[in-house]
């Protein structure tokens, strides 16, 4: 379904084309002065540079073309040339009418579907999940909902951080522990345990303890690196003890990535590509790409335009050993290989920045991709507390992602207890979806490279730009729903007030939003539109009396304009991956 705004677009173009200027400067935008207009283009400003004329004069040449255009109320010039434009309440109503039959609510799905593959876990495995985790996730998964609303394939990795020197942290350790188990007897030809030697929280105090030890104490580092060895060269024991680790750690990130309502096509980690090395290495080898430096296997990767030193890529160690470098170039060959991918974006920390252009580089100078993949590279910035400071616990620690989370859902709760009327179950379920709304919205509705602050008492408030607020529309909805019978076979009529328009205008634009924030890999527009929109429901609500209006045309009109409402509010939430609540 064509955008509202490329409708008038393609108009005023035509006109100022037909006029003999340029189309490009027929431009229209929706206008910053809502009270002095509802569309508005500046085209003829900048053509008067061009024909050497002034931008009055340009304006009413093309004024004289558009004011008879029949989905324009009126069109006057502002100013020094500003064209202000305000289209019909018939035009306006025609088109809310088809958005509110269409099942995807204006959204024309794309005539030539990408596959994306988007990498926003970064997890590793035999360590929680911390409040650094948060971000990538939830931004990705709005990224991966809405490319998918879009009508793109899309593919979801949480590539997980299980392989590597602290694997053998953890190996080394458990046999400290135990050093009976069969996983470290080199005669040992039996089957090895189905059940693993450790629970998720035994895992979770072990690691800690083998790393530290391991930075304070050379022998224990150096029984780290032999059992990291061990493993990458097939140890059958240190392999099934891997496997244990790696079985135990996903299943408790899947309930905790799935309690922020996360999910990942693609369980895969570093360890998925190893199979992929040699051959990658030997095809970097053959085609001279590579050259030794110092002992190590690098490919230059600089530019002449670079303007700060583009250090090599490391594809080697002296010793021959492989790099983080190595794992992902490799997971590109992997990814290419299975799934063909037309963009790979990346969700991770700002401090990789320097990292993923080398890889990126590599990538296309070597043509392990092809010149048209993409590559984004979305560096997010990190929740601080109060201080300005990363968000740590009380003591100084780096605070659980699961702390967090039940730190506000408790905080909602506590806010819920006086309603009575509801059960000890609802009231958890309610407090679980408005604890995450009020923590996703909090975080998604900041620009992703932004660093921002957590304040528990702004974000979970049933007031101002919130989660809670949103829900808290979409609640009110439902319940004057639930009071009428909804006929979606009746039409949504003129509005009858300037709020009743403005509610209308804001629903117009869904479309128009959906597809910025895909372009823009933005999911801040969506959070700035929802809440637009639930402002101005919220407008409509306190003038209009639909319940008991007695005029069956205008109420049943206005009962279907309040369902538009809710389905735009809630694809809109589920496009940022938060839920609403029946009541609250």
């Amino acid at each position: 379904m064509k955008k509202v705004i490329d409708k008038i677009n393609d108009l005023v173009k035509d006109k100022f084309e037909k006029y003999g200027y340029d189309r490009k400067y027929g431009f229209v935008t929706v206008s910053n002065r809502p009270d002095l207009c509802q569309f508005q283009c500046n085209g003829a400003l900048a053509a008067a540079k061009e024909y050497k004329k002034s931008p009055r004069d340009i304006a009413n040449d093309v004024l004289s073309e558009i004011k008879d255009i029949q989905i324009f109320q009126d069109i006057s010039i502002a100013g020094p040339g500003f064209i202000n434009i305000n289209i019909t309440d018939d035009f306006l109503t025609n088109y809310i009418n088809n958005i509110y039959s269409d099942k995807k609510l204006g959204i024309t799905e794309s005539q030539n579907p990408m596959t994306i593959m988007i990498d926003y876990g970064g997890a590793n495995v035999a360590k929680p999940l911390h409040v650094g985790h948060l971000r990538p996730a939830i931004i990705g998964e709005s990224l991966k909902r809405t490319s998918r609303y879009l009508g793109h394939r899309v593919i979801g990795d949480v590539h997980l951080g299980d392989w590597g020197l602290q694997m053998g942290m953890v190996i080394s350790e458990v046999k400290r522990r135990n050093p009976d188990l069969p996983y470290f007897d080199e005669n040992f030809n039996g089957e090895y345990p189905e059940e693993a030697p450790f629970t998720i929280d035994e895992l979770e105090e072990i690691y800690p303890a083998a790393s530290k030890l391991a930075k304070s104490n050379g022998d224990a580092m150096k029984e780290a690196r032999e059992a990291t060895s061990k493993l990458q060269k097939g140890n059958r024991g240190y392999l099934a003890l891997w496997k244990h680790i790696l079985n135990v750690s996903v299943k408790d990130l899947k309930k905790n990535y799935s309690d922020l309502n996360v999910e990942f096509d693609l369980w895969k980690g570093e360890s998925d590509c190893q199979q992929y090395i040699d051959e990658m290495i030997g095809y970097l080898k053959d085609n001279n790409y590579t050259e030794e430096s110092e002992g190590t296997l690098v490919i230059d990767v600089a530019k002449e335009d670079d303007n700060q030193p583009m250090p090599p890529f490391m594809v080697l160690k002296s010793d021959g050993s492989t790099l983080y470098s190595t794992t992902d170039l490799a997971t590109i060959w992997e990814r290419v290989k299975d799934y063909s991918p037309d963009e790979i974006i990346y969700v991770v920390d700002k401090r990789q920045g320097l990292h993923f252009e080398q890889v990126f580089r590599c990538a296309k100078k070597t043509k392990i991709v092809d010149e048209n993949l993409k590559f984004y590279f979305l560096s997010n910035g990190t929740i601080n507390g109060k201080d300005g400071k990363p968000f740590k616990t009380r003591d100084g620690g780096v605070m659980r992602l699961r702390t967090l989370i039940d730190t506000i859902t408790n905080h909602v709760r506590n806010k819920l207890k006086n309603n009575n009327s509801l059960s000890s179950e609802e009231m958890n379920d309610i407090a679980k979806k408005v604890g995450l709304s009020a923590l996703k919205f909090g975080d998604l509705s900041n620009q992703i490279t932004k660093d921002y602050i957590f304040d528990m008492a702004k974000f979970s408030s049933f007031e101002g730009k919130t989660g809670p607020y949103i829900l808290y529309t979409v609640v009110r909805i439902k319940s004057i729903l639930r009071k009428v019978d909804v006929d979606k076979t009746s039409d949504i009529i003129n509005p009858h007030s300037d709020i009743e328009r403005d509610l209308m205008l804001s629903l117009s634009k869904f479309n128009e939003v959906v597809e910025s924030a895909f372009i823009d890999k933005a999911p801040n527009k969506m959070c700035e539109y929802i809440y637009e929109v639930a402002n101005q429901f919220n407008k409509f609500y306190h003038n209009t009396k639909m319940i008991t209006e007695e005029n069956m045309e205008k109420k049943m009109s206005w009962i279907n304009l309040s369902n538009l409402t809710k389905d735009v509010l809630e694809t809109g939430l589920d496009l940022l991956g938060i839920e609403a609540p029946d009541r609250m």
